[in-house]
Order: structure tokens, then C-alpha cells, then sequence
């Protein structure tokens, strides 16, 4: 076999595998295995962890071996026997009281986006989301879907603030916020977003606004409410009346819908809006001839097996805002996941 058959026969296993590995990631974050080593005083042989744990000896055994292959785990013998501890990047990302810590996104991811993307063919063929497929459950009202019980609306909601506690402060840093004094998060859900914004620009205000069961959720569950700099304000933005504020984010919220629902909520925002003010859009930007980067693409096609929306490079941004009387768009790219673009009223 050549080189250039070789390299190619070897990516075309390494692509068929993804989902192997992926699997293996969310298998020991919901087993706990990360969570039970950081709390061990010392390293744990398998038969320590399947015993702890309550899983099979010889499953926990080949878990544990893949995650060091995968260097989630690292291994050492002791008395003849493997002993395993978390690596650095596990303590970091993947251990619950980390303040770093991805382990509920990655649930998310798991537990929900996983299952969808088993319909990806469908939803190529058919246009639309899975939720029907995946979980049995209508998907005319998106957030019906997306928080289809309690539990689920808890799990998407500790996801997003994962990503914002990693992610936050760099995309609301591309632009210099600190002349909107007020500023509403429309969607803001936990206010993990509100509160990376209120630490970077301590004397502005921030109003979370999103649906009754989100903002009662957040007061239950998460601490950003306890911040006198964030209030909530319940409502339904495609519907009810908005806060008026001198900036608006949207953030990871237009690529959930269509041009034209998107449309019509960005001239409800112009609306409301104070003169001088502007609203910010934090999005996974694609390229200008829309066939990257690698991650925005994934992350376009997860829309299509979850939402209705997709990803969008930063001219389709501008179309959208433009009609709505937003001007002079300008885009910052971070060099992270999430990029930002600005206009003005």
C-alpha cells in the first residue's frame, strides 16, 4: 500500500471512529469515574473503581484502559496491579467542582445531541430537526423539544453555563461593552453569561430575559441572581414586551432559527432599543464561503438535527441585521469557539 493510500485508509478509520470515542468520554463522565479519583486519596486499581462504582469488573477494566489510551486516565503498577488516577487534563475539564469543568455540557452532549445525531441521514433528507425520531416528541415548538421535561431543561441550562464559565469572558471582551450601562441578555438562562459580563465591566446592569420556566430554574438552581447587578425578566421574546436596554445579546440565539424568525426578532430589538445602542451577536462564525471551519460546520449540522436554525458566516449575520436598521456591523473573531459581531442603532 502507498503512503497516500495508507494516510488515506488510516483518517477513513480515525472519521469512523469518532463516535467510539466520543462514547467513551461520555460513558466514564456518567459513570462518575473522573469525580471518584479526584475524591481518592490515592491512585485506585480497577477493581476498586468497578467495586465503588458498581459497574462490571471487566467493563470498568477496559474503560479505564481506553481513557489512559486517550489520555483522560494516567496508569502505573503497584503490587503487580495497574492503579489509575485522573491526568491534568481530566482534573481540569472533565471533574464536576472544577471551575473549568465541561462535565455537564458533555452529558448534554451525550444524553441528547448524541441521540439526535443518530438521525443525521434523515434530517439531511428531510430538512428539519430529529427530536420526533430521537425521543418521540413533537418539535413544532422548539423549546417545547429542546426542554422536553424538567431534568432536561436543568441539563441544557448547566451546559451553557460550563461554556460560559470557559468561554464567556473572551467573546464579551472583543468589543469594549463598557459604554452600554444596561445591557439585556435575551435567552440568558442560568446568567453564567451575565455574570462574565458584570466581572469585565463592573458598573454595567445586566437583565436576563428568557421563558417563565428558565428564569424560575435559575433562581432555584444557580447563584447569578444573588448578584444585585442581575435581575431576570420573564417573557417570550418573539411575543411579549422586552426590557428596553442600551444592549442587547444574543448569544448562541440566532442560530437557532430561520431568516425569518430571526429577521423579526432583531427589528422587535431596534424597537426597543435605546438611541446609540446596539446589540451583539455571539455566534461560531463561518468562513466567508461557508465550508469552515471544521467545528462551525459540525456545529451547523447539529442545528439541523436540533433546531431550526443553522450557522452563519459573518456577511449573512450582516443581512440580517441590516434590515432590521442595525448599521454599521463590525465582526471580531476570538480564536476561540464563539466569535462576536456588533452593530449599532
Amino acid at each position: 500500500m502507498c503512503s497516500q493510500e495508507g494516510e488515506g485508509y488510516r483518517l477513513l478509520k480515525e472519521y469512523a471512529n469518532g463516535f467510539m470515542v466520543s462514547q467513551v468520554l461520555f460513558a466514564a463522565c456518567e459513570l462518575g469515574v473522573f469525580e471518584l479519583l479526584a475524591e481518592a486519596l490515592e491512585p485506585l486499581d480497577s477493581a476498586a473503581v468497578s467495586s465503588r462504582l458498581g459497574s462490571s469488573p471487566r467493563g470498568t477494566e477496559l474503560l479505564l484502559d481506553t481513557c489512559v489510551s486517550l489520555k483522560l486516565l494516567q496508569a502505573a503498577v503497584r503490587g503487580g496491579k495497574a492503579v489509575y488516577a485522573n491526568t491534568e487534563l481530566a482534573s481540569t475539564y472533565l471533574v464536576r467542582g472544577s471551575p473549568r469543568s465541561q462535565r455537564d455540557m458533555l452529558l448534554y452532549s451525550g444524553r441528547t445531541a448524541y441521540v439526535c445525531w443518530r438521525h443525521l441521514a434523515e434530517a439531511v433528507r428531510e430538512g428539519r430537526n430529529q427530536y420526533p425520531k430521537a425521543f418521540g416528541i413533537p418539535s413544532e415548538e422548539l423549546f417545547s423539544a429542546i426542554y422536553r421535561s424538567e431534568d432536561e431543561r436543568l441539563r441544557f441550562m448547566e451546559g451553557l453555563q460550563d461554556m460560559w464559565r470557559l468561554e464567556g469572558a473572551s467573546v464579551l471582551a472583543a468589543f469594549d461593552l463598557s459604554p452600554f450601562p444596561l445591557i439585556c441578555d435575551l435567552g440568558g438562562g442560568s446568567g453564567a453569561l451575565a455574570r462574565a459580563c458584570v466581572s469585565l465591566y463592573p458598573r454595567c446592569r445586566v437583565i436576563v430575559f428568557d421563558i417563565p420556566g428558565v428564569v424560575q430554574m435559575a433562581k432555584t438552581h444557580f447563584s447569578a441572581w444573588e448578584d444585585e447587578r442581575i435581575s431576570f425578566h420573564e417573557g417570550d421574546f418573539f411575543k411579549d414586551p422586552l426590557p428596553e436596554a442600551d444592549l442587547y445579546i444574543l448569544a448562541r440565539v440566532l442560530h437557532d432559527w430561520t431568516d425569518a424568525k430571526c429577521c423579526h426578532l432583531l427589528q422587535r430589538l431596534y424597537r426597543a432599543c435605546r438611541t446609540g445602542g446596539g446589540v451583539l451577536v455571539i455566534e461560531s462564525l463561518l468562513d466567508a464561503d461557508g465550508r469552515g471551519p471544521l467545528t462551525t460546520l459540525l456545529h451547523s449540522l447539529n442545528m439541523l438535527v436540533q433546531t431550526e436554525g443553522r450557522e452563519r458566516t459573518p456577511a449573512q449575520y450582516g443581512a440580517l441585521l441590516a434590515p432590521a436598521g442595525f448599521r454599521d456591523a463590525q465582526c471580531r473573531r476570538t480564536g476561540g469557539t464563539y466569535d462576536a459581531v456588533l452593530a449599532r442603532k
